[in-house]
């Protein structure tokens, strides 16, 4: 037989190539025209998801919050009002939870917040804030306690908010299409006082998880104080995300 000539193996590579690319770019694709179709709807469903279909948690490798403080429901004695999420933080979350650490898409869905431009708050109006929400926040008091932002709505109905982020990848913003597992953004600690110090101190990140409109919606857990009832919000929480 005669050998081949170096040519023909760069071009039997270049094909290898070009099908692999193909083959991904054309997964991608239907990807994005199932979120697209599933958004488009006129009504989107709010039934528990498949298993095919399951939420991930936003921090590759970690479990859920176990410290009842760290779960929805908990109460918020300096605003009157009670934890909407679950704070993930080094120590209770199975990983390390470091200042930095990549973000990632818990489901698909559409970008609707994407706070690129986020400046956190003085110290002087921080304190401000405190004194505020001292009876209550309003939602636009609760948008500054909860830092930088990304909020993405689901196909099921959902919306996932992502709190505290120290920076936000830079080409995210509203109206994109992004998959479950897709990079978002970083963990931080903005809209603490640790961040307005400008400290990377008690890194942490807050996921909330919203079925209609955040702040006017129910939130996963709500009314469950996880004082009482944490088997019954992880059990909530266990149907929703592909977890142990």
């Amino acid at each position: 037989m005669k050998k081949l000539k170096l040519g023909w193996y760069v071009l039997i590579g270049l094909a290898v190539y070009a099908l692999v690319v193909t083959l991904a770019w054309r997964h991608d694709r239907l990807e994005l025209h199932r979120l697209r179709a599933a958004l488009a709807g006129s009504s989107l469903s709010s039934e528990t998801v498949g298993d095919d279909e399951r939420y991930r948690l936003p921090l590759p490798g970690a479990c859920l919050p176990q410290k009842p403080e760290h779960l929805p429901g908990y109460p918020r004695e300096y605003r009157k009002g009670a934890n909407q999420g679950f704070i993930f933080t080094s120590g209770d979350a199975c990983v390390p939870v470091v200042y930095g650490t990549g973000v990632v898409a818990d489901q698909g869905g559409r970008v609707l917040k994407a706070e690129q431009h986020y400046k956190e708050l003085s110290p002087a109006e921080f304190q401000a804030l405190l004194k505020a929400v001292a009876n209550g926040a309003s939602p636009e008091q609760m948008n500054k306690l909860r830092g930088r932002e990304v909020w993405i709505e689901h196909p099921d109905g959902r919306i996932s908010v992502y709190a505290h982020l120290s920076g936000i990848r830079p080409d995210l913003q509203k109206g994109m299409l992004v998959k479950r597992g897709e990079w978002i953004g970083y963990v931080g600690n903005s809209g603490t006082l640790a961040g307005v110090r400008g400290t990377h101190e008690n890194a942490r990140l807050l996921l909330e998880i919203w079925q209609g409109a955040v702040d006017h919606g129910t939130y996963l857990g709500k009314g469950l104080d996880p004082r009482r009832r944490a088997s019954k919000v992880l059990a909530l929480a266990k149907a929703l995300f592909a977890v142990p």
